[in-house]
């Protein structure tokens, strides 16, 4: 018996990813949970495992291709005469049974008189409703009948966008399922849609045009939104880290003994989520929709990583809750993970805050976009030794320039100062943090 094989739920609050690599072929024989595709999500590259075993008799997808959640993926031929096939239509998972002739997977609405029994199109796939984000209908003057348009509220559409293909315009539920099957596959539109076209640079001298990957696409939709709406400001300072120097090189060789490298940034980074604790209001997110502020009793922090593909933003999870040894080795793990392309999507959600470290690569200052959901990015330059008056006399001190963008919604001006003025006594003062 065929069956087909759709795109799971691959993470909260992601409905499509880009196709980057196909692992198997036509003809293939494959097991349950062997590894079918690679999918490119939110930055990450994830393994999509097959539900089930068999040959498989036709692949529906290319490389490069977008693939929507609940889209078909490949059809396998199995020595089984039917399968169960969890759906979440708007309600809580029923099961039903996919015929491989008729392509129909079957929905049984809740027993009553005069219940109608709908055939859903297998090809939707649907595992969430298919509009959440569309309105529903406001509007009684629906040339619809009451069954179908409970069909389309069950779906999660909107009747009133459905087009009727009945006299005057009825809808029908071949025209529900029509207007469900647009809705999977229709690409998402791109942040870059109204974009000003660019000039024929051609004319004055050769050019060469190259597409843009598609972790640079993401990046690039990512800093447009957030620019566009979050009131950044940005904030400098520089931290006397002598001392705390001092310390790394002390303590780096027992660090590497765990299989960590004490740096700068895991020491920013244990230092970060005690100031997130002293300053609630940077460990929170804006919901504009709900006129509310969100404030989060966990500290996971994101840390910028350079790699061939561009910026990569793994969070580190429960940061207060580790030791500085522990979270230099989970940073040698990340930053590694991330270079080979191995994290999942799961490590690259769920930040509250964002570190930058640039020091390594140079620059003496920079001004950092704040990341959608979040409410301050901290920017670490290339630290150097610069004369600093003390006691009457000038000194060679080990000074590190910090910048700090946040979101103007919720943090004002002192609140930022106040932030990186307690940053910056505990790098200059760092035993008596340890303490």
């Amino acid at each position: 018996m065929k069956q087909e094989i759709k795109l799971p739920e691959i993470a909260d609050n992601v409905v499509s990813g880009f196709l980057s690599r196909i692992l198997v072929k036509v003809g293939d024989v494959i097991a349950k949970d062997q590894s079918i595709i690679e999918i490119e999500t939110d930055k990450a590259a994830t393994d999509i495992p097959s539900p089930l075993g068999g040959k498989i008799v036709d692949i529906k997808v290319n490389a490069g291709d977008e693939v929507r959640v609940g889209q078909t993926i490949m059809i396998v031929e199995v020595a089984t005469d039917s399968v169960v096939i969890p759906t979440e239509v708007g309600t809580p998972s029923q099961t039903a049974k996919a015929s491989a002739e008729s392509g129909m997977v079957s929905e049984k609405l809740p027993v009553q008189s005069g219940a109608v029994r709908h055939e859903v199109p297998a090809s939707a796939g649907m595992t969430t409703p298919l509009a959440a984000s569309l309105p529903l209908p406001t509007s009684a003057f629906v040339p619809a009948s009451p069954s179908v348009r409970r069909f389309a509220r069950e779906l999660g559409l909107d009747i009133s966008r459905v087009k009727g293909s009945g006299p005057g315009g009825r809808i029908s539920d071949d025209d529900v399922k029509a207007h469900a099957k647009d809705v999977i596959q229709s690409p998402k539109t791109s942040q870059f849609a109204g974009y000003a076209e660019v000039p024929d640079f051609s004319k004055w001298g050769p050019v060469e045009a190259q597409p843009m990957s598609r972790i640079r696409t993401i990046t690039a939709e990512s800093t447009v939104n957030s620019w566009q709406t979050i009131p950044q400001v940005v904030q400098f300072e520089k931290a006397d880290i002598t001392e705390v120097e001092k310390f790394r090189l002390a303590s780096k060789a027992a660090v590497e003994r765990a299989g960590g490298k004490l740096t700068m940034t895991a020491i920013l980074l244990k230092l970060t989520a005690m100031a997130l604790k002293q300053f609630p209001k940077f460990n929170a997110s804006v919901d504009m929709k709900n006129n509310q502020i969100i404030y989060k009793n966990y500290i996971n922090i994101g840390i910028a990583v350079d790699t061939e593909q561009g910026l990569l933003v793994p969070v580190v999870r429960d940061v207060d809750k580790k030791s500085l040894t522990e979270l230099s080795v989970e940073l040698g793990g990340i930053a590694e993970r991330a270079r080979l392309r191995k994290l999942t999507s799961e490590e690259m959600q769920g930040g509250n805050f964002t570190i930058s470290n640039l020091g390594g690569i140079g620059g003496t200052s920079f001004t950092p976009i704040v990341y959608p959901n979040q409410v301050a990015i901290l920017g670490v330059s290339k630290s150097a030794i610069e004369p600093v008056y003390q006691d009457g006399a000038f000194v060679p001190r080990n000074m590190l320039p910090l910048s700090l963008s946040y979101d103007h919604r919720l943090i004002d001006g002192a609140d930022g100062a106040r932030f990186l003025g307690w940053m910056c006594k505990v790098l200059e003062q760092p035993f008596l943090t340890w303490l």
